[in-house]
């Protein structure tokens, strides 16, 4: 049974994607952004009423077909589907099976373990498990003994995190829309909602990011550092995910001579 809490995100998520929406006859009068509900609801060939009491978090029942429709009125990327699903409740018939929770794999610590570049191990909460000596070279201040090892807490809450990511704001918001892909599948978890309040607490300006809704895959590509030490360096990076457990990620920086 999905929780009050559930409802609630439904409800905003499925809000925030109609209102970024283009109307398909757009009027110089609208009142609001994007499409009614009305005009979602004849797109995902749904009844307007039933619609209305979804964003507003009542407890109404939602197939995985009425989902489905909603996902393509939306216009929903993957990432933004399977997040859909997770706080509805259902299986989407495209999704893999879900892992076990368990500890993180021996494989995970292996790989970060033969690896000269950067390499770490993040877990479903994005907590480092598992890091070399490279990662910690570069991430001092998060990978350290005195580091707070959650990469979220290091992003919004350090004032390093900021000096040594080159621009932050884009950098960080793009991080949490990927974080917020992971965080539908972890809604049972309690400590998930802990470390999001706690840090909406902490951080403005992830607050506001928090509240906008945006759900993106998590992808490769370059990324670069100021160095205290060596300056700007920049490296191309691959996130993988362990056969036996897919929500644990294996993050490697590779360097690159392009600019981050």
């Amino acid at each position: 049974m999905r929780s009050e809490e559930q409802r609630r995100l439904l409800g905003q998520f499925i809000r925030s994607h109609r209102e970024g929406l283009t109307p398909d006859m757009p009027t110089a009068r609208r009142r609001t952004p994007g499409l009614r509900r009305e005009e979602l609801a004849a797109r995902a060939g749904i009844g307007a009423t039933w619609c209305a009491w979804i964003e507003q978090g009542r407890d109404v029942s939602v197939s995985p077909e009425a989902l489905r429709r909603l996902a393509m009125a939306l216009a929903l990327t993957p990432a933004e589907r399977a997040y859909l699903f997770e706080l509805a409740g259902r299986r989407d018939p495209e999704a893999a099976a879900p892992a076990p929770v368990s500890d993180a794999p021996d494989a995970l610590q292996a790989m970060v373990g033969l690896l000269d570049h950067p390499a770490y191990g993040l877990d479903r909460l994005w907590n480092a498990c598992y890091w070399n000596d490279a990662a910690q070279g570069l991430f001092a201040h998060w990978l350290g003994a005195e580091g707070p090892k959650n990469l979220l807490r290091y992003v919004f809450t350090a004032d390093t995190a900021r000096a040594l990511i080159p621009d932050w704001e884009n950098r960080a918001t793009r991080l949490l829309a990927e974080f917020r892909a992971d965080y539908g599948r972890t809604l049972d978890d309690p400590r998930a909602q802990a470390l999001v309040e706690e840090l909406k607490a902490q951080s403005r300006f992830f607050a506001q990011v928090w509240d906008r809704q945006a759900v993106t895959a998590r992808e490769g590509g370059l990324r670069g550092f100021v160095h205290p030490v060596e300056g700007l360096i920049a490296y191309r990076q691959h996130t993988l995910h362990p056969a036996e457990r897919s929500d644990y990620k294996l993050v490697v920086l590779v360097p690159s001579e392009g600019e981050g």
